[in-house]
């Protein structure tokens, strides 16, 4: 493609890799990365605000828990891939690449723990609405290893097999596109618990949580052992994210166990309860100390809550910025002066026989009635 030449290099453009921005290479892989990261948060804000949270706690979770998921990607590659120490935050070893969505996965959802603990939020409730939304991320993510063509399985030797997506073309070989695959069945698994917990909101929270942990696990774990030997982790010779994933997928279901049996022994049942509100998601949560619930058709209990004063709507907020912008490139014009030879004349001093005679008024027209009644009594 074309792009704007310096004397350094081209200023704008783009190529396999990636785009060129002010001469600086970002790469389709961060882009896909990044584009992931946003979906996810928006999707999680939408998500608390439909079960009763306030959607700006989304806000305060990216704040800690995107840094420390990075974080925690970088470092899980490196340590289950043998990297050298002083390689791991190097520039140029950054920029090859080398992060691990295990790592990642874990690293946030730990944070977001310590984050709802600080804050004193129920920490179940929250992950319920931002854990399962990983899985939209970790699908447009996955297409970064179709730009950097990596991920990918073995040989695919029969020429009728040789097609995207089935499989992918490295070099001048075809091999299974296993990146495509996670990235669908992760797709498939976001749809279904995303729209379970848009209309499930019965006892006990944490369900989703655990549900994302198998899922994925069992993704994995199919997945690790078929990858080509080159993209599998096993520093050591231990193949680390299979282990993970197992170990992922036990927790997952040990999680749920648990989860259903304390309800059971509080509520008397395993789902929702018998002895109370079955609902898991009555009590609102607040962002901050003054978050006041409004009533909105996205919450499944919106119908409990006030409608929100007009002067707090996006609606009304809009056309208030609207009338403002448009004030200052409108201005007022001044009235023009007309020209002195069209301005009408002037009426003269002096009076003319045509006007009409002045009629009288005040105590002079009261004199002149007394006079004229006064001559028709002497007439």
């Amino acid at each position: 493609m074309s792009s704007l030449l310096l004397a350094d290099g081209p200023l704008f453009g783009a190529n396999e890799r990636g785009i060129i921005v002010f001469g600086f290479e970002i790469y389709y892989y961060a882009i896909c990365i990044v584009t992931g990261i946003i979906v996810a948060t928006t999707l999680s804000a939408i998500l608390m605000k439909r079960r009763n949270m306030s959607p700006d706690f989304i806000f305060t979770l990216f704040v800690f828990c995107i840094p420390v998921a990075l974080l925690c990607t970088r470092l899980f590659y490196c340590i289950t891939d043998g990297m050298p120490i002083s390689q791991w935050f190097s520039w140029q070893s950054i920029r090859e690449g080398g992060l691990s969505i295990v790592g990642g996965a874990l690293g946030g959802v730990g944070t977001g723990f310590v984050v709802c603990k600080v804050k004193k939020i129920s920490f179940l409730r929250a992950a319920d609405c931002v854990v399962i939304t990983i899985l939209a991320a970790q699908a447009i993510g996955r297409w970064g290893n179709y730009f950097n063509q990596e991920v990918y399985g073995g040989l695919v030797t029969n020429p009728s097999q040789q097609w995207f997506p089935f499989a992918v073309q490295i070099g001048s070989e075809w091999h299974y596109a296993f990146f495509f695959y996670e990235s669908v069945i992760n797709a498939c698994g976001f749809a279904i618990l995303y729209t379970l917990a848009w209309k499930w909101a019965k006892k006990p929270n944490g369900l989703f949580v655990c549900s994302y942990f198998v899922w994925y696990g069992t993704v994995r774990s199919i997945m690790e052992p078929l990858r080509d030997p080159r993209y599998i982790l096993s520093g050591g010779g231990v193949p680390w994210s299979l282990v993970f994933s197992i170990l992922m997928i036990v927790g997952g279901l040990i999680g749920a166990g648990l989860l259903l049996y304390f309800n059971y022994r509080k509520e008397g049942t395993p789902i929702g309860s018998k002895n109370g509100d079955p609902c898991g998601i009555t009590a609102f949560i607040p962002a901050y100390k003054d978050d006041t619930p409004y009533y909105s058709k996205i919450n499944m209990l919106g119908a409990n809550y006030p409608p929100k004063p007009e002067e707090q709507t996006f609606r009304y907020k809009w056309n208030k910025f609207r009338t403002k912008v448009k004030g200052w490139f409108t201005k007022e014009e001044a009235p023009e002066e007309p020209d002195p030879a069209e301005r009408p004349s002037e009426p003269s001093s002096e009076p003319s026989s045509e006007q009409p005679s002045k009629q009288p008024s005040g105590q002079n027209a009261s004199a002149q009635e007394g006079t004229d009644k006064e001559n028709e009594e002497k007439k």
